[in-house]
């Protein structure tokens, strides 16, 4: 077969790059970027050329299989629902639905067909409770908007490819892009703000890759990012800097900011935080002075002890700036498709709730529906009422990923039925009793959703699917369909999917005002690409089937291979907050309780060495480390130590060391750089491969250690739910 050319969008990451890739007898080869993206305008990372070597992996999965005893088999999709029939019919009859759940991995983000059937399948299938990788990453970024806006996904993003100052806490651009901020090269915007003659400063334990890109380094102490904000509220208080710009008379609680700050002055944090009480004073001076400016936050300030205080003051911040919702600071996205996430939730109708229920085993109480993760563990393996029996993955790896890992690996066997939806036999799905493979990313469309509620500007790409599965084979979308409606009880024989879509859909179109009737009739196909067609047509730029002659739809973008550009960020406070006052909440309540916890980490002693995560350009998780490309070379899953603290602790570059907390300890080979400030050590997260049962054959040969092997259970942001895996006190000694 001759080469053919295909355009597609990559969905690695939220930079959502524009890809060209040629493809010669049914194997695809080199992977360019497309130049004439209209999001991504030719920018492309190392993993962008890997989806080849993802959808040709010889270990993925791509029929059912069932596992009995210690033997896997292939099994028809026929035959792999009648077993999940089985499992989940026995498990309701004998323990009940408080026994069934659910846990959502990160990637369900990035793909087509998972992202949105998540939705119908949670919502069918009735799960009192269910875990995600929410509450490892970005649960305080949720609980800050829920309150301070209306809406727990309304949450801001940095403009910028307008900014002209910007400062960056606890994020890592160079290597993960954006993290709720979608754009496409981080590091070249940087760069240009800098060329341009505006500033741009990282402040973080370690020297990273974007600090390499910033006028300026600022270390500071992990978990303390929150009182160095404070102070920074001091400053701009005391020193007559406020400034609320485009929100001015739009915005509650100023006057109580002001209070709380107050007892948070530069001199007060600096020996904790470990930033000169001058530098904390310029900062805040700065980011006021400056015409644009902007501070990002991101994942380093929501997984450590004081997550939803320190991405709530990254927003106070930003609007006492002058900043807040104007081009060049921090505003709204303005998606061309919603989501279901994005709608209203009918379970706050006066505005959010906490602690609506309890956790079984440690009762803490739910934070927006959700408790840590690493509570997992402890409700599978300890007896009781309500002791979870039946669990489904979808597109997750908790083994790797999620804190109290030994003990939820030694707790997923004693389940009556573990259901995977998965492309891989991993950490995790290798205890499956069935896995449930999905699509690769180039057997079926691709238009992201949820990733362009945080873009820095509004675009959209529709992507044909490159190679067609085998005959018979669901996608995602009818799988979690299925999944769901077998937790309700209905039975696999009779059940109609395309009823159950049809529902769906139908429901949608009356939430958003359109006739269903004309929607079904309207769309020729069915699941997640009628779903694309609903919220493109009834979503800001859409036709809303023909009332809009000038409006979108998704043929729109079908006929347009390099994507549609709508224009860059504008301002939406009037449309997005819906707080019950109409105002955005500076102030809310339920965060600002939490501020005399902060008080007395001021009095904490030093804790000695503590422990961070950290991520590489070649890496995305821990189902990245399969394709070799990616892993060849140096070792990447390596202690970093400063040099003060090597010698301290009698270890050597290249020497294995032990790694201790009160969770659990590792073996891991030392690297010695200065790019680790002084009492902070860091491993990456996603590793610990290698385990048997599990059908890895690249990653087991590079397996480095699981960091979460060292994140305790009860660590987290109490207030969000939110796992603490940055700044885990640890013990460092020769192996």
């Amino acid at each position: 077969m001759a080469d053919s050319i295909h355009l597609r969008t990559c969905p690695l990451c939220e930079a959502m790059c524009g890809l060209e890739l040629q493809v010669t007898d049914g194997r695809v080869g080199t992977i360019r970027a497309d130049r004439d993206d209209v999001w991504s305008k030719g920018h492309l990372c190392p993993k962008g050329t890997t989806i080849g070597h993802l959808h040709h992996d010889p270990d993925r999965l791509r029929v059912p299989m069932v596992r009995e005893g210690d033997e896997w088999r292939e099994v028809t999709w026929d035959e792999a629902f009648r077993r999940c029939e089985e499992l989940i019919a026995q498990v309701r009859a004998q323990h009940g639905p408080a026994a069934m759940t659910t846990y959502i991995g990160n990637p369900v983000a990035h793909n087509f067909a998972l992202g949105r059937g998540v939705g119908p399948f949670i919502g069918m299938a009735g799960f009192p409770t269910i875990y995600s990788a929410g509450t490892v990453d970005q649960w305080p970024k949720n609980v800050a908007a829920a309150l301070m806006y209306g809406n727990m996904w309304s949450i801001p993003t940095i403009d910028l490819k307008r900014a002209r100052h910007v400062v960056i806490m606890g994020g890592n651009p160079q290597a993960s892009q954006g993290s709720l901020m979608a754009c496409a090269d981080v590091v070249g915007h940087l760069d240009r703000i800098r060329a341009e003659g505006g500033r741009v400063t990282v402040i973080d334990p370690r020297r990273t890759g974007t600090a390499d890109h910033a006028d300026e380094w600022i270390p500071i102490v992990p978990g303390t990012d929150a009182l160095l904000l404070f102070a920074m509220v001091q400053v701009l208080f005391a020193e007559g800097l406020v400034d609320l710009g485009a929100v001015d008379g739009k915005v509650a609680g100023v006057d109580e900011v002001r209070r709380l700050a107050e007892p948070f002055t530069p001199e007060a944090v600096a020996a904790t935080c470990q930033v000169p009480a001058d530098t904390i004073r310029r900062l805040a001076r700065d980011l006021a002075a400056a015409a644009p400016g902007a501070l990002y936050g991101r994942i380093g300030l929501c997984n450590q002890e004081f997550g939803t205080l320190a991405s709530w003051l990254v927003d106070v911040v930003n609007v006492l700036t002058g900043g807040f919702d104007s081009p060049g600071g921090m505003m709204w996205a303005t998606p061309v498709v919603w989501t279901t996430a994005s709608l209203p939730d009918p379970s706050f109708p006066n505005g959010y709730e906490f602690g609506r229920w309890r956790s079984r085993v440690r009762a803490i109480p739910e934070v927006l529906g959700q408790v840590p993760v690493s509570c997992l563990a402890e409700e599978i393996d300890t007896p009781g009422e309500g002791q979870i029996k039946l669990l489904i993955t979808v597109a997750g790896n908790p083994v790797l990923s999620t804190p109290n890992a030994g003990r939820l690996d030694a707790a997923l066997p004693q389940l009556d039925a573990l259901i995977c939806v998965d492309n891989w036999r991993n950490e995790t799905t290798r205890h499956a009793h069935v896995i449930l493979p999905g699509l690769s990313s180039l057997e079926q469309p691709h238009f992201d959703d949820l990733l362009w509620a945080f873009a820095t500007g509004s675009a959209g790409r529709w992507s044909d699917p490159l190679f067609a599965p085998i005959d018979g084979r669901p996608d995602e979308y009818e799988i979690l369909l299925r999944l769901g409606a077998l937790c309700m009880g209905l039975p696999h024989e009779d059940l109609d999917v395309d009823g159950l879509d049809d529902a769906f859909i139908t429901a949608l179109c009356e939430m958003k005002g359109v006739d269903p009737a004309v929607v079904l009739a309207a769309s020729a196909g069915r699941g997640a690409e009628r779903l694309l067609d609903l919220t493109i047509r009834t979503g800001p730029f859409g036709d809303r089937y023909g009332e809009v002659p000038e409006g979108l739809a998704l043929a729109d973008f079908q006929a347009a291979p390099h994507g549609i550009d709508l224009g860059p960020m504008v301002p939406r406070a009037e449309e997005v907050v819906c707080t019950p006052s109409g105002m955005i909440e500076l102030a809310p309540p339920y965060i600002t309780a939490d501020v005399g916890r902060l008080r007395a980490r001021l009095d904490r002693p030093a804790e000695g060495l503590v422990l961070v995560s950290r991520r590489h350009l070649r890496s995305n998780n821990s189902w990245m480390h399969n394709v070799k490309v990616l892993v060849k070379g140096k070792d990447r899953c390596t202690l970093l130590i400063h040099p003060d603290d090597a010698a301290r602790c009698g270890v050597a570059d290249g020497a294995v060391a032990t790694v201790r907390s009160e969770a659990g300890a590792v073996d891991v080979p030392v690297e010695v750089s200065d790019e680790m400030m002084p009492g902070v050590v860091s491993l990456p997260h996603g590793w610990g491969h290698g385990l048997p049962g599990t059908q890895l054959s690249v990653a087991n040969e590079h397996a480095g250690v699981n960091s979460n092997l060292l994140a305790p259970a009860d660590l987290y942001d109490p207030i969000s739910n939110n796992a603490a895996v940055n700044g885990i006190p640890v013990e460092v000694a020769p192996a």
